[in-house]
């Protein structure tokens, strides 16, 4: 992960103000009504709605397919059904209803066809047809439950004939709609001008005769009705929430209430209608069908009601459309209104603030990750926003959805741009012009800090680790140039990818010989362990080069690795103009004495006791003996590492006891005991042989009383 600079961070600023500025304008508007779109089907998707349709404060009454395949509408025009229009809007009323809204028009009556029928028209011949109905309109309007609808145009109004105008006095309001640039309908308009005076569009008016009151409109353009401010992120609309996707509002088949009319059934319109905002209107396959919010998952042409006389119709299983009939969105602003349910919408201000925002969040994770954790970020991020915003939605509010997603993902395209183009350039640089010769981590730690390499160190308890080919220069003379550097390569690159392998880190090579240390530039609080895990794994390479590698044939060739552990200075070492990244301390001494201690005892990994304490009881061990090297007063005790706990094997195991026994009568001066052990594996066991040899010569030539069991090692 990159270390955010101020530069990375202005750039996402930025960034991300450009990208919440261009998805949130107006020419992208359309993302606003995306995003309804979004919720909406969303919150379907994963919360529903539990409402019982029983519930809802409005119905609908639906001149369906059924109505125009039943008689006696069957074949007949609509003019013609007025009369049998009135007589259940009558059963309606005396059922209880509170209101009756038309969203239908009846612009023309029968009674004024002037086709020839005989010596007359055919409008004169059935003068008087439509009275009752006019009687009824009169009597619901006069009463207050009845409203007309119409369409209000400059071009071509759609109004009710004259003799309904007359019959219902001022009793009409709108039924036109707020249709967005992208012909879907989001949001309700409130209110009207006509002649020079608002009047409530055709739902408003039928939610406040319901509630008793009035719909009053402030200086600031805001709309409340009954106590309660209708939110309106358009100015004088209402947004919509179509929480129960149009299942939550009972349909009524026309027909059946006509039949019911017939049957007299007027405890049913008690049942159904009581207390009840009513709206009258079309539900057919090929007329007033609307694109909503709904769009996406499908709505739904109300929720079938209970039947009173005629059968249910056989083709009746309901089915998610993207289109609606038209009468559903105003019985949804109905129910909105009166439940105070419509849909919160942040404004222009407070939607560019959230996009830039979460645009600028995506744009620092894209500063900081590889491209591919950026987008995975992204994702995530996303997907918690989105799971936020859907929980808000459930409660009616509408965060942005489309714009600060759209804005973050092309933010975050912009700053991978950016990285690429400017803010990595010296990154890349630091990289390909380091990789050959610093270990990774240091190249990391050099990127992260945003500066070049400079003089300095640090303290750091590390794991020297100094490896040597024995007698590797007699056997370099019998080679060719040519086939010393072949060997080399091969040796030199099977060692190091060990020694990476375990967190290592190879400080030089010196010919033949390695250095490496554990626990730096990488912190590791295994770096004892891994670095004896690295000795063991070398030790067995080396054996499988000898026998497999063709370079290595015939020259048998073996290595002494000395370990030690503990304090050391570590870090960008040399001169002002030209540095390496290594290591310095007398624990670094030690480790090199330790490797060329091997040759005295025939062994070929020695160990510090301080690395064996450090690896608790990972491995298998053999003291060796106290020895005192050269440039050291203090003597320290050394270690063969075997093999993995539990994994040495019987011979292994037979001679560290013998020898552990040797050692033991050897410190406490049996030295004929001591020889004795020690023969016991001299033959396979090159460290057992010299202790042996040394035994035998002090037990005939016993030491003075001052002799202390350290043995002090005069070379290298």
């Amino acid at each position: 992960m990159r270390r955010l600079g101020g530069r990375d961070i202005v750039a996402a600023i930025l960034i991300a103000l450009v990208a919440g500025a261009v998805f949130t304008s107006p020419p992208l508007q359309t993302l606003q009504g995306l995003s309804l779109d979004i919720l909406t089907a969303l919150r379907w998707k994963l919360v529903g709605d539990r409402r019982d349709p029983a519930d809802s404060p409005v119905v609908v009454v639906a001149i369906d397919g059924e109505t125009y395949d039943t008689p006696p509408f069957k074949g007949s025009p609509t003019q013609t059904w007025t009369r049998e229009i009135g007589r259940v809007l009558t059963g309606i009323t005396d059922g209880g209803a509170k209101v009756i809204g038309f969203d239908v028009i009846f612009m023309s009556s029968i009674e004024q066809s002037e086709i020839p029928f005989g010596d007359t028209s055919f409008g004169s011949r059935i003068r008087g047809f439509d009275r009752d109905y006019l009687i009824a309109l009169r009597q619901l309007s006069d009463s207050g439950k009845l409203v007309l609808g119409e369409i209000l145009s400059n071009d071509h109004p759609e109004r009710p004939d004259r003799a309904q105008q007359l019959a219902v006095k001022s009793n009409i309001r709108a039924l036109n709609v707020h249709i967005d640039t992208d012909d879907v309908i989001r949001r309700m308009p409130l209110s009207f001008t006509i002649d020079g005076k608002p009047a409530p569009a055709m739902a408003v008016e039928l939610a406040a005769r319901a509630l008793g009151a009035k719909p009053e409109t402030g200086p600031t353009g805001v709309t409340e009705l009954s106590g309660y401010t209708i939110p309106s992120a358009v100015p004088n609309t209402l947004t919509l929430n179509y929480r129960g996707m149009g299942r939550d509002v009972p349909a009524y088949s026309f027909a059946d209430l006509r039949a019911c009319v017939e049957k007299g059934d007027r405890d049913f319109f008690r049942r159904a209608f009581a207390g009840k905002v009513v709206l009258l209107g079309t539900v057919l396959n090929f007329d007033d069908r609307k694109l909503t919010s709904m769009r996406l998952s499908g709505g739904y042409d109300g929720s079938p009601a209970q039947r009173c006389a005629l059968p249910v119709p056989t083709n009746t299983t309901q089915k998610a459309r993207s289109d609606i009939a038209g009468v559903f969105v105003h019985a949804t602003v109905v129910r909105n209104l009166i439940e105070r349910d419509a849909v919160t919408e942040l404004g222009f201000p407070m939607r560019t603030v959230l996009t830039i925002l979460f645009a600028a969040i995506i744009a620092c994770a894209a500063s900081m990750l590889a491209p591919g954790g950026a987008l995975i970020a992204w994702l995530g991020l996303t997907a918690v926003y989105t799971a936020a915003a859907v929980t808000a939605f459930v409660h009616a509010l509408a965060l942005p959805l489309t714009e600060p997603a759209l804005a973050s993902l092309a933010a975050l395209a912009m700053m991978i741009g950016y990285r690429f183009v400017l803010a990595d350039r010296d990154e890349r640089f630091l990289r390909q012009s380091f990789a050959f010769y610093l270990a990774p981590e240091v190249i990391n730690t050099m990127v992260a800090s945003g500066k070049m390499p400079a003089l300095g160190g640090e303290m750091r308890n590390v794991t020297m680790f100094f490896s040597d080919l024995s007698g590797f220069s007699s056997i370099a003379e019998t080679m060719t140039p040519g086939e010393l550097v072949t060997l080399m390569n091969e040796y030199l690159s099977a060692m190091t990818d060990i020694i990476e392998n375990h967190g290592g880190y190879v400080d030089k090579y010196i010919g033949d010989s390695i250095v490496a240390m554990f626990g730096a530039p990488a912190d590791d609080p295994a770096h004892a362990r891994n670095a004896v895990h690295a000795a063991l794994k070398c030790h067995d390479k080396l054996a499988e080069l000898n026998a497999s590698n063709p370079a290595f044939a015939g020259h048998g060739l073996s290595h002494r690795i000395g370990l030690n552990s503990g304090e050391a200075v570590v870090g960008n070492i040399g001169s002002r103009r030209r540095f390496n990244y290594t290591v310095m301390s007398d624990t670094v001494n030690v480790a090199s004495r330790l490797e060329g201690a091997n040759k005295y005892y025939g062994t070929a990994i020695m160990a510090s006791e301080t690395t064996m304490a450090q690896t608790g009881d990972t491995f298998a061990w053999r003291e060796l003996d106290a020895i005192r090297v050269l440039g050291r007063g203090e003597a320290i005790k050394v270690f063969e590492p075997l093999a993995d706990k539990g994994a040495e094997s019987a011979a292994q195991t037979k001679v560290a006891t013998a020898y552990a026994e040797g050692l033991a009568c050897w410190r406490a001066r049996e030295f004929a005991k001591a020889a004795e052990a020690f023969d016991g594996a001299a033959k396979i066991d090159p460290a057992s042989a010299l202790f042996a040899m040394r035994a035998k010569a002090l037990a005939a030539n016993p030491p003075s009383p001052e002799w202390t069991p350290v043995n002090t090692l005069e070379g290298k």
